[in-house]
């Protein structure tokens, strides 16, 4: 019997829309469906290498990057936004094609705004109902909730009570499209493991941010005198394992390593993307944040998860190794809420 076919599709920037799809997958194979999976670039080569017996297609990349300096970050998204729009629309006819070609029968898409369709149930994975860009938020947050609305229906990785991890992110005062809060999705099982490394540096995102962070970090790590693994987030057909006095350096893990690696480590230190929040709070890990420069969103979630005494916090710029010693004061993450049950979702296809 030949099952349906759902395209999942997440949004290559950094890895996070990345790897919070993979327990979708994990839950659309267990349903008897057949994911097909759709996206470019590091996101998609990290697909590929967990999921080698799916279909995976190669889509066109939106080429967002960030300034070398944090606060032209803003003014560089609005120069390059006739281009994404430019983008999204190719992407959205691609979708069309994919669609009729693979007998489609469902599209989930984690902020890949092109890929909806009018003919099959079309999903959007965001936890940003609110867009963060300064003093320009309620235009952002306008813009993206237009595209939105041609979505069938929005999932938003959260809860929706009071305690979630997104804040006002994915908590409007009023939100008109029909929107269900799934519970925060991670790849990732707590497990009782015994602690082998002091600290685990865990890098992401777009150039040329996470190198700067990766040569800060190797440079105030010089001083410390634990054993620290350090995953630099580069996606690559290998992996390389170097060590560096009391360093090992990995370019990426697979999911199942990564997950070993955290259970097994005292601390983390990482930037305060959403899907980093949501691996953290389900492993139950005291971390620090280095938010990216000019990103609001993570300076937002940063401070935050500071402000609640949860994860200490700083700038990129003001970051020092004696920072660390701010964690004895924090609780670290203790949500117990485990992963949700996506099943009963897939009613829709």
């Amino acid at each position: 019997m030949n099952k349906k076919r759902v395209l999942v599709a997440p949004l290559n920037w950094g890895l996070g829309h990345a790897t919070r799809s993979i327990p979708i997958i994990k839950a659309l194979i267990s349903a008897d469906f057949e994911p097909i999976i759709a996206s470019d670039g590091a996101a998609l080569m990290l697909l590929q290498k967990e999921f080698p017996e799916l279909k995976c297609l190669e889509l066109r990349t939106y080429n967002v990057t960030y300034s070398k300096e944090g606060k032209h970050f803003k003014l560089k998204l609005l120069k390059g936004s006739p281009k994404l729009l430019k983008a999204i629309k190719k992407e959205n006819k691609f979708t069309q094609e994919i669609i009729e070609r693979y007998k489609i029968s469902a599209v989930i898409s984690d902020n890949r705004l092109g890929v909806r369709s009018k003919k099959v149930p079309s999903v959007i994975v965001t936890h940003q109902l609110n867009v963060l860009s300064g003093n320009t938020t309620w235009l952002s947050t306008m813009m993206h909730e237009q595209f939105i609305r041609k979505f069938d229906v929005c999932w938003v990785p959260d809860y929706k009570e009071e305690n979630n991890l997104s804040g006002k992110l994915g908590h409007p005062k009023s939100f008109v499209i029909d929107t269900k809060y799934i519970g925060a999705l991670s790849r990732f099982e707590k497990q009782k493991l015994p602690i082998k490394n002091d600290l685990l540096v865990l890098l992401s995102g777009p150039e040329p941010q996470r190198t700067l962070l990766e040569e800060k970090l190797l440079r105030e790590l010089q001083n410390f005198t634990g054993k620290v693994c350090f995953v630099k987030g580069k996606m690559e057909k290998k992996q390389i394992i170097e060590d560096l006095g009391n360093l090992r350096i990995y370019n990426f893990m697979t999911s199942k390593d990564l997950e070993k690696t955290i259970n097994e480590s005292a601390l983390v230190i990482s930037r305060s993307g959403y899907t980093t929040v949501m691996d953290l709070a389900q492993l139950g890990k005291k971390a620090f944040f280095i938010p990216t420069p000019g990103q609001f969103e993570q300076e937002y979630l940063a401070k935050r998860l500071t402000h609640l005494g949860l994860v200490p916090s700083c700038s990129q710029e003001k970051f020092t190794l004696e920072k660390l010693n701010y964690i004895q004061h924090f609780e670290g993450f203790n949500y117990t809420n485990g992963q949700p049950n996506l099943k009963d979702l897939f009613r829709l296809f």
